[in-house]
């Protein structure tokens, strides 16, 4: 011990220590800039809504129970408690006029890596992935990053709800739907544990057998672990130790959770659909580019699929250049349940009513297309009871438009999640603001 230290104080003394010394200091420095940086572009949280507020005068979408011309929404305690137009306005209410106005439920983002994704040069804010290949038992939210830049510039574009899915290995983990608000990681869950993630491997890989036969052992590990805690439990079988990872297997195996398999080839979605009959388990597909072959089987299993990625190019020189455009509405034609959600990355999570609004373009019927990112995300992922449409009973998560959220000319001027009324200004807002501050100092010289 003691040579060891010697060697480190003799080391200290060469110049290569020194500039090694000098280099990490440069990048705490560096550190230390961009979290400041990251938390001065950070929203101050809202206050919990401490009285009954009463929007009044707008037209609302329900989603669930079409428009609502002229209506009156109010919500208490964040929670909606009256709907429609001739609506009893409890007295001492905040009383709101947002005549003209529109309103809506906040939008869903199904797949995403808000609050574990920063910036990509810096290793240290990015945490998607687990070292190896099976890790069903990582719950994304005890490492989401509350201050965040990418939150307040996803909720000023319309998405209150994102599903944070962690990423990497066969067995990625659990996603969690986080609300757009809050102090910490506990204040922002809104539903943990939403699905775990598998990610199939690719059919082109020449390990592709042998990568299905470690996911299937690994589920047969996870049914022998299940079937001895049961008997153990029943009293005929000793104590068998705690295994976290095959402990969080068991919702899933037990039928309470479904799994999410990332699959966009024809041949991973087929067996992807064989293996989850064998296991018994409840899959929905996320990616689905080659969906719509295979149409008639997802209907007929209830499969479900999350699109992602409909603002891309096709994969394949034969396909049409708006393949990926049109692939909403040609699995809303064949009577697939689906939702869009972006390409995961949270930067460019703002951008999601972008690619929904692509998909509109390109024959997805326009009342489908906003249902594909409220109520029918909130449908698939399990959380329909809070959110994803305006009902009494469901938490007062909304927005309030000059238009369709979903038009690139709309303007969402101000949104309110569990009732609470959400500061609007957002890292791109401030450099709008500054820059339009440098044109204004010119132009008045």
């Amino acid at each position: 011990m003691n040579r060891s230290y010697a060697a480190q104080y003799s080391a200290a003394k060469e110049p290569g220590f020194a500039l090694n010394r000098t280099v990490c200091a440069m990048l705490a420095a560096l550190l230390f800039c961009i979290m400041i940086f990251s938390s001065a572009n950070a929203q101050t949280p809202a206050a919990m809504q401490d009285g009954v507020i009463a929007l009044e005068g707008a037209t609302i979408y329900t989603v669930s129970d079409g428009v609502i011309e002229n209506g009156t929404i109010v919500f208490d305690d964040g929670v909606i408690t009256a709907i429609g137009t001739n609506v009893q306005v409890p007295a001492g209410a905040e009383r709101v006029d947002v005549s003209g106005k529109e309103i809506y439920p906040g939008l869903i983002d199904g797949y995403s890596r808000m609050g574990i994704y920063e910036i990509g040069a810096v290793d240290m804010t990015v945490d998607i992935n687990e070292l190896g290949r099976f890790n069903p038992n990582v719950t994304p939210e005890i490492a989401f990053n509350p201050e965040s830049r990418h939150i307040g510039t996803a909720r000023t574009a319309g998405v209150l709800t994102a599903v944070t899915t962690p990423g990497g290995g066969l067995v990625s983990g659990q996603s969690v739907a986080m609300k757009m608000d809050g102090w910490s990681w506990e204040d922002m869950v809104l539903k943990p544990g939403l699905a775990l993630i598998v990610n199939w491997p690719s059919a082109s890989s020449d390990n592709y057998e042998d990568d299905l036969l470690e996911l299937r052992d690994s589920f047969a590990s996870a049914r022998s672990y299940h079937k001895a805690k049961i008997a153990y439990e029943a009293g005929n079988a000793s104590r068998k130790d705690v295994d976290s990872k095959l402990e969080a297997m068991i919702p899933v195996l037990e039928g309470d959770r479904p799994v999410v398999v990332e699959a966009d080839e024809l041949r991973q979605i087929q067996d992807a659909i064989t293996w989850a009959g064998e296991e018994e388990v409840d899959l929905i597909i996320m990616g689905g580019r080659d969906a719509h072959y295979v149409a008639d089987h997802l209907v007929q299993k209830e499969i479900p699929v999350i699109v992602t990625s409909v603002l891309t190019s096709p994969n394949r020189q034969w396909e049409p250049y708006d393949g990926r455009y049109s692939l909403p509405a040609r699995l809303h034609e064949a009577g697939i349940t689906f939702a869009i959600a972006g390409g995961s990355s949270a930067p460019y999570a703002f951008r999601l009513p972008n690619e929904v609004g692509a998909a509109a373009a390109y024959g997805l019927d326009a009342d489908e297309a906003l249902r594909s990112v409220t109520l029918s995300a909130a449908e698939i992922l399990g959380i329909s009871d809070r959110v994803g449409s305006l009902e009494v009973g469901k938490d007062a998560t909304l927005l309030i438009t000059t238009g369709n959220p979903l038009e690139y000319s709309s303007q969402i001027e101000q949104a309110y999640i569990e009732g609470r009324k959400i500061d609007m200004v957002d890292a791109h807002r401030m450099l709008y603001e500054k820059y339009r501050e440098k044109v204004d100092q010119r132009v008045n010289r």
